[in-house]
């Protein structure tokens, strides 16, 4: 989508880009809602490809969500306003912290988020799961209502986890990854803004390693891994990043959650690190299912098919696994 070089794309990008900074920098709630309408109007365009069946149905899904959350933000903005009282301030905390999650596809608020995903392209995906989240966080994080918070970060992470489950789509997979992997965005943006800007980075960087590789060999089915004669190396990479998406601790991956995790308990909250383990866990075990499944079906081979790379693919895949796999130096050095 956006490789070609289409002035409209890149006009509708950098709107984008300039929405979110926008809503990060405004000093009124007004402000911040402008610019998340912004950001919206900007990333329908985009969604827009005449190559997508599902084009229509998700653009109209992706506006209709965004406008309901919008409304709910602007309603509790204006309460606020004319309800200066102490009494209702939990009450507007809710509400505003709902809309965005909302946006940012959030329990309970995440059945729209799979659907959009299965009728985007992977660079949509990738804009969807990351950038689209940072104006939600960072608003967010400007009124948070804890005890509403800690029981949406626990269902993030297990209905991430059990959701990933018999999905055939990796689309959808990935969208219930980035569903598990918001759990522990919250936490993270609770504890600190620092601690979730580190978090939101690493997950950033795999994502975009997730989304480039599957654009780059144009799968997007499970069954679509097992059955190419394609490079092994591809498998390997795939097979390093899912892992390191997981969050198994050689990897690179593991290392944002090590540091949620060291703070959950060094505060006490065991319950919490516990169940964000044990979500990790779960989603390593639908990966490592998938992975495995690719690497040993490797005997179906499509003599019409091959996958032509360039030398600069195969380079930046070597980049992206020694990233991955930096990890276990990365971590040395900081404990």
């Amino acid at each position: 989508m956006l490789i070609t070089p289409n002035s409209n794309k890149m006009f509708f990008l950098f709107i984008l880009f300039f929405s979110t900074l926008i809503s990060i920098s405004s000093n009124s709630w007004l402000g911040c809602w402008i610019g998340l309408e912004i950001n919206l109007l900007s990333f329908i365009p985009l969604m827009s490809s005449p190559n997508n069946l599902l084009n229509s149905e998700t653009s109209l899904k992706y506006f209709l969500t965004q406008s309901i959350a919008s409304i709910n933000f602007l309603f509790a903005i204006l309460l606020n306003l004319f309800l200066m009282n102490f009494f209702f301030n939990n009450f507007f905390s809710i509400i505003i912290n709902s809309a965005m999650l909302m946006k940012m596809g959030s329990i309970p608020f995440h059945f729209w988020f799979p659907n959009i995903m299965e009728g985007l392209s992977w660079i949509n995906c990738f804009i969807l799961m990351t950038w689209q989240k940072i104006t939600p966080m960072i608003l967010l994080s400007y009124y948070l209502n804890f005890s509403y918070l800690y029981v949406i970060m626990i269902f993030n992470v297990l209905v991430g986890a059990i959701s990933s489950f018999n999905q055939t789509s990796l689309r959808k997979l990935m969208a219930f990854s980035s569903i598990n992997n918001l759990g522990w965005m919250i936490s993270s943006m609770i504890i600190s803004e620092n601690l979730w800007f580190i978090y939101f980075i690493f997950y950033s960087i795999f994502t975009f390693i997730m989304c480039f590789l599957f654009y780059m060999i144009n799968t997007f089915y499970i069954n679509q891994l097992f059955f190419f004669n394609m490079n092994f190396l591809i498998k390997i990479s795939i097979m390093i990043n899912f892992l390191s998406l997981g969050g198994l601790p050689p990897f690179l991956g593991f290392f944002p959650k090590w540091l949620v995790i060291n703070y959950l308990l060094n505060n006490n909250f065991i319950i919490i690190s516990f169940i964000f383990v044990m979500s990790s866990l779960i989603l390593l075990f639908v990966y490592i299912r998938i992975i495995y499944s690719s690497l040993m079906f490797f005997s179906f081979k499509l003599k019409w098919f091959k996958i032509f790379m360039k030398n600069n693919y195969l380079i930046s895949i070597y980049f992206f696994n020694f990233i991955s796999l930096l990890g276990m130096i990365a971590s040395t050095f900081f404990f």
